[in-house]
Formats: C-alpha cells, sequence, structure tokens
C-alpha cells in the first residue's frame, strides 16, 4: 500500500476554518480535500461540522468560499514563503506525522485527508492518484463513501481531475 499526502492541505483548510468561525482546529469534523496537492485541489467544507453544527450553514457565504477560502488554502505554501522567505516544511513535516499516525493508529471514525488509488470512487478513473475523504483502522483507510456532490463541487473535482490526469499523461513515456 502507499499513499500521497493531501494531509497538508487538510491542515490547512481546517485552520482557515477555524479562523473564520473561532473555534479550534481540533473541532472541526468531517472535512474533505479532493483532488490533487495543488491549488486546484477542492478543500471542501459541505460537510464538515463544530459541535454537531454545520460549517456551512454557519459561514453560509458562498463568495468566502470560492473567492477567499479556496484560494488561501491552495496557495498557501507559496504565501508562507513570500511572508517569512522560508519554506513552509515544518509545516509539511507536522503533516507527514499526522498522515502516518493516523494511517497507523487509526482515525476512530474522524474523516481526514489522503491520496490514494482510486477503484473508479465518485467517478474517478481507476488508478489515479486522488484525494479523498477516508477513515483509516487497522492500518487500512477506507473511503467515505455515498457522499452528494454538488454541481460547484463536481465542477472543482473536474477541475483537479483534469490537472492529475495532465500530469500522468506527462510521466506514461517513463512507465
Amino acid at each position: 500500500n502507499f499513499t500521497a499526502m493531501l494531509r497538508l492541505d487538510h491542515n490547512r483548510a481546517a485552520s482557515q476554518i477555524a479562523s473564520k468561525m473561532g473555534v479550534a482546529v481540533g473541532d472541526i469534523e468531517k472535512l474533505a480535500v479532493w483532488g490533487n496537492h495543488s491549488p486546484t485541489m477542492y478543500a471542501d467544507y459541505r460537510f464538515a461540522t463544530v459541535g454537531g453544527k454545520s460549517v456551512k450553514d454557519t459561514i453560509n457565504d458562498h463568495d468566502w468560499n470560492a473567492n477567499t477560502f479556496l484560494p488561501t488554502v491552495g496557495k498557501r505554501g507559496a504565501a508562507i514563503i513570500a511572508a517569512r522567505g522560508l519554506s513552509s516544511a515544518a509545516s509539511a513535516a507536522n503533516a507527514a506525522i499526522d498522515h502516518m499516525r493516523d494511517w497507523a493508529l487509526g482515525t476512530n471514525g474522524k474523516w481526514v485527508t489522503m491520496g490514494i488509488p482510486s477503484n473508479g470512487e465518485y467517478g474517478i478513473p481507476k488508478d489515479v492518484m486522488f484525494g479523498y475523504p477516508v477513515t483509516c483502522e487497522g492500518g487500512k483507510y477506507h473511503i467515505v463513501k455515498d457522499l452528494p456532490i454538488d454541481a460547484f463541487s463536481q465542477e472543482c473535482i473536474n477541475k483537479t481531475l483534469a490537472e492529475l490526469q495532465g500530469e500522468q499523461d506527462g510521466v506514461k513515456h517513463l512507465l
């Protein structure tokens, strides 16, 4: 088994939501990040909750989601480098620890994000390494199933999928 790390994007999305709502990052549940570790990733808080309350309903601001939240999460690494003049390696290292800990020790039913080989879930072609919401138990990951995908989400997922497929096409000659 192998995975790709989208936990950095997941952590950054949780941080932005926590800041917007004035809550602790650890209080956010059911957050998902779909797709690639790039600015095209889709940080999806439609299912997220804080204390059992819907994050989407609490924020209730499509403009903030589309024009502030998603670009901020997608470009956070570049913003850190620009502000500090240094890389965001510390947050990436922390995300790697979170990723491996949750994979090895489990998430107790909590959602995290992992890039994994697709088997066709949510219409993503087989064998594309794609970020999905997952739970982990016993050293195995399990995709969160049957989440409804609205038109805006599908558009975002299609954009990040197209980028990943372009990356695959770019290395096919090496395989």
